[in-house]
């Protein structure tokens, strides 16, 4: 669809402006980037300060490749540009705001359930959309995994964050133009924390859980809270709906954050949140009345503010089991979907990608590829593992580099204490030596009391070490590859090479059956 929003549009909907331009740009927007190399003639260039890079050092090759517009927080280029730059107190903010004018503010078009947390986040956003999707409502998605619109399925980047704000209007957009009429919106503590899903319009936000991540970037535990309760205090900003304003926050009662959050909530600013609290373990709106566990799937009963609910569920294991209760809040309390129509969409949600997903290539073991990273999600999911096989329990995985390097020695804590055997491995590096990744692990492992050769390994190529852990299985053991899931890169110094656990893994399972099947995919520590 071809847009036509004057360049007097976008500035009267920016916020934080310091300094406005003596004459605003005649003539029609092309477009709203902060990639200078993506300017054309009309373009809206938006200058920040990134990881590795600086936008304002753009400023001249986005002006000499036609921008018409420059917006950024550095009062030096005024004099430069003195026509052409509009100085704002924050550049991300004032992206997102750009970018949802230039498509017309789609979120306000939408109702949008939002979803963070730590661990479960593209889980529960799965639930939401299949319950909605069952239910027969036009729904799209936009999690780390891909965007949903309709049929057509979009890949939404190589490592798992919320997009850039550009992106992500751009598919509210898409969404409202194919007719949906509400979205499910996986949310990141980064795309909170640099204004990625500014002016998305919340209505509804879940928070699953707040544990040990991210502290390289947020600091402290409780400025990682406050990151991701900003989705909750959100509800309070979003304009009014056609439809009314749901404004409604469900929170994980069985998690450490809840106490916190419940408390930023109490402000009187935030009196327009209605808050719901789901639990496993304590009594709140959403609880559950029984559960069952198997290898095939999880069978619950729930009462959601005293209305029963019976759901069985393809997927496995404890944490899922609030992943569920999550969803049912967010469809039941806050979009009032019945209960048979939530228990048809739980039901038909067969897995998620790179979560607890086999892979099968005739093998008399099972093999399992989840992305678990961090130390929750290490011990959670290796607790799950234990529940489905009686014999033993091989966990391949690493720790990212340039991350919060406390969690290298929780994960390899976790995994001495709930594996039989840990192979320590790559997974992206990045500028980091791998070798000084891999001795913080096995310092804590060896503390834990873990023995090289019995407990664990050393193998810093990833495929190396898949195929060292398929040789290692016994009969009915399971063998499980953790950190990557779904990811479709590995990082090296600054390069992304290609790479998926999943292919990985049946590579690995073909050449140790004498099957033909997928290459390994090459890593630069392939030859080691």
């Amino acid at each position: 669809m071809t847009r036509s929003k004057s360049f007097a549009d976008l500035i009267v909907n920016c916020p934080g402006i310091l300094r406005t331009l003596p004459v605003i740009p005649p003539g029609v927007v092309s477009n709203v980037v902060f990639d200078s190399r993506k300017v054309t003639a009309g373009s809206v260039f938006v200058a920040f300060e990134g990881e590795y890079f600086d936008g304002h050092d753009f400023i001249a090759d986005a002006v000499n490749r036609g921008a018409t517009l420059v917006v950024g927080t550095q009062a030096k280029w005024v004099e430069e540009y003195p026509d052409v730059y509009l100085q704002v107190e924050d550049a991300r903010k004032a992206l997102a705001y750009l970018a949802a004018a230039y498509h017309d503010f789609p979120a306000r078009k939408l109702v949008v359930t939002g979803v963070t947390g730590t661990d479960g986040k593209t889980t529960t956003v799965n639930l939401i959309y299949q319950i909605l999707k069952q239910a027969g409502i036009k729904v799209g998605m936009i999690s780390t995994v891909n965007a949903v619109i309709g049929e057509e399925a979009i890949d939404t980047g190589f490592h798992v964050t919320t997009p850039e704000s550009p992106l992500v209007q751009e598919l509210l957009a898409r969404m409202v133009e194919n007719g949906m009429t509400h979205v499910v919106l996986e949310t990141t503590s980064h795309g909170l924390a640099q204004q990625r899903v500014a002016a998305c319009e919340y209505d509804i936000g879940v928070i699953t859980n707040v544990t040990h991540e991210h502290l390289d970037y947020h600091g402290t535990y409780e400025n990682y809270v406050q990151t991701k309760a900003q989705l909750l205090t959100m509800l309070a900003e979003t304009s009014p709906k056609r439809g009314g304003n749901i404004r409604l926050a469900v929170i994980n009662k069985d998690d450490r954050s809840y106490s916190s959050i419940t408390t930023i909530l109490a402000d009187p600013s935030f009196e327009s949140i209605q808050v719901a609290a789901y639990s496993r373990k304590n009594d709140a709106e959403i609880k559950i009345v029984h559960e069952e566990h198997s290898i095939k799937g999880l069978r619950l009963q729930i009462d959601c503010r005293g209305q029963e609910i019976d759901v069985e569920s393809n997927l496995v294991g404890e944490y899922n089991v609030s992943n569920i209760l999550a969803a049912i809040g967010a469809t039941s309390l806050g979009l009032k979907i019945v209960p048979e129509e939530i228990s048809r969409g739980i039901k038909a949600l067969g897995g998620v990608p790179g979560r607890m997903e086999r892979i099968n290539m005739g093998q008399n073991f099972a093999a399992i590829v989840d992305f678990a990273h961090t130390p929750n999600a290490m011990k959670v999911t290796l607790q799950t593992a234990r529940q489905l096989t009686r014999k033993r329990v091989l966990a391949v995985f690493g720790s990212a580099g340039l991350r919060d390097r406390e969690k290298r020695k929780m994960m390899a804590i976790e995994g001495i204490n709930l594996a039989d055997v840990c192979i320590f491995t790559a997974e992206d590096p990045r500028t980091e030596k791998l070798e000084d990744i891999l001795d913080e692990m096995v310092t804590a492992a060896e503390g834990a009391g873990g023995v090289e050769g019995k407990d664990y390994l050393v193998v810093p190529d990833r495929g190396n070490a898949i195929r060292q852990a398929l040789k290692m299985a016994n009969r009915d053991d399971l063998v499980i590859v953790c950190g990557k899931g779904h990811e479709q890169s590995m990082c090296f110094e600054t390069t992304e090479y290609p790479w998926d656990d999943r292919t990985a893994m049946r590579a690995a399972l073909c050449e140790l059956l004498g099957k033909e099947g997928p290459r390994m995919p090459y890593l630069p520590t392939s030859r080691e």
